[in-house]
């Protein structure tokens, strides 16, 4: 794999407090005691990757187990298990691939979609109540911002692919 360098000089003041606290947020939304609050909030009973999963085809579906796996950054044999977890409480199902009957996607069932609904609406409240003093423009400054940040890494990411991976995804 090859990797697009870093540019040379110093990182700007600003860009290195967004780094900073996008790490804290990125803690603080990994940690287990926040995941367990939030799963017990939503009565979703799931572990981390499991509900890793579920958003992720939630925000795709369906999607091979291969897709699943590279969207995710995790192995194969991760996805295989955390999908079979998921079947069996009935959250997913594997379904035929309409480009290609041999393969299977993931989706979700409708105990799936009330599961991450639930979830998502959980953790809405909870970041809702955290930043209750905000105002409504600074909320929707933020989101903004938020949102073009998010689109700018996609497209810095997507120039760093390797052409043939960014090929596939495409259908090119």
């Amino acid at each position: 794999m090859s990797t697009v360098p870093l540019p040379d000089g110093p990182v700007s003041p600003e860009v290195a407090e967004i780094e900073r606290a996008l790490t804290r947020v990125a803690y603080l939304g990994t940690r287990q005691r926040q995941h367990d609050r939030l799963t017990a909030l939503a009565d979703v009973p799931l572990d981390r990757a499991a509900v890793a999963l579920l958003r992720q085809v939630a925000d795709s579906e369906p999607l091979r187990p291969g897709e699943l796996a590279a969207r995710l950054g995790v192995e194969a044999s991760h996805v295989t298990r955390t999908v079979q977890q998921l079947q069996r409480t009935g959250h997913v199902s594997r379904v035929p691939d309409p480009e290609d009957r041999r393969a299977q996607r993931i989706e979700l069932t409708d105990s799936g979609r009330r599961a991450v609904t639930r979830l998502r609406e959980a953790g809405a409240r909870g970041m809702q109540l955290a930043l209750a003093d905000w105002s409504p423009e600074d909320l929707r400054h933020l989101a903004t911002l938020f949102h073009r940040m998010v689109d700018d890494f996609l497209g810095h990411a997507a120039e760093e692919e390797p052409q043939g991976r960014s090929a596939a995804k495409t259908g090119t």
